[in-house]
């Protein structure tokens, strides 16, 4: 249980950079709990319960600190992309049945590179399309259902290309993503395969960074956070298509 409880200043990093960028948390955590011996019936729901709560903990923060007004069109990007959560699963579960890891990690890479290319080079911010917003829950559900990660690039990047402002963007991210993992628990419920050894340590370590986050996220000018988020969702594309595919 001691060394257990040295997982929580991984999470709180691993927190850090994702509820300030959007994007992050599972990408980063779990292949390091992977390779310290963790199994994935232990990592996956742990870090789905850990996301579920500093989703909704983030969510309140980012308000708090004026980084989104939770009202109007926020409220309703934050609902429309978590309720569709659930068909993005279940087209995720059948997929994870039928593809091959190597064709299902190529995929979310290249989108991934791609939604940080538009963001980057894009020449006129576009409008805001709730149809193009349902699209982007729904893959971005089925990426989390098929690998356990690609959720928070696709969601964040996403929302910018559709013109929602960056920090919004970031806010509603965490919003949604609690939904979307509140989804993937139930499905472990359901399976009867929840195994909650890591949830403490990793649940304390990342909702402790979540104030710290809100406050980076309201301190850096919206332009430049723009396109920081930009490069970081095209590096994070590069380095998986790096790791996942060529290597």
């Amino acid at each position: 249980m001691a060394v257990t409880w040295l997982l929580a200043p991984l999470a709180f990093a691993a927190e850090l950079v994702d509820s300030s960028l959007g994007m992050g948390y599972g990408t980063n955590l779990v292949p390091i709990l992977l390779l310290l011996g963790y199994s994935p019936a232990q990592v996956v729901p742990a870090v789905l319960f850990s996301e579920l709560l500093t989703g909704f903990w983030a969510a309140h923060w980012h308000g708090k600190v004026r980084n989104v007004e939770w009202r109007g069109a926020a409220l309703k990007v934050a609902l429309l992309l978590g309720g569709l959560s659930i068909f993005g699963a279940v087209f995720g579960v059948f997929a994870a049945e039928h593809l091959s890891g190597l064709t299902i990690r190529a995929y979310i890479a290249g989108v991934v590179i791609l939604m940080g290319l538009l963001i980057l080079f894009r020449k006129r911010r576009a409008q805001l399309s709730w149809k193009g917003l349902s699209g982007l829950g729904i893959v971005a559900a089925f990426n989390k259902a098929v690998s356990g990660g690609g959720y928070g690039p696709l969601v964040t990047s996403g929302q910018v290309n559709c013109g929602v402002p960056t920090k919004q963007a970031i806010a509603v991210t965490s919003l949604a993503e609690g939904f979307t993992c509140f989804v993937g628990l139930v499905a472990y419920l359901i399976a009867g395969q929840l195994d909650a050894s890591l949830f403490a340590p990793l649940v304390v370590g990342a909702l402790a960074s979540v104030p710290f986050s809100a406050w980076i996220v309201r301190r850096l000018p919206e332009r430049a956070f723009t396109c920081f988020v930009g490069v970081a969702v095209l590096i994070l594309g590069l380095v998986s298509l790096w790791k996942e595919v060529i290597t």
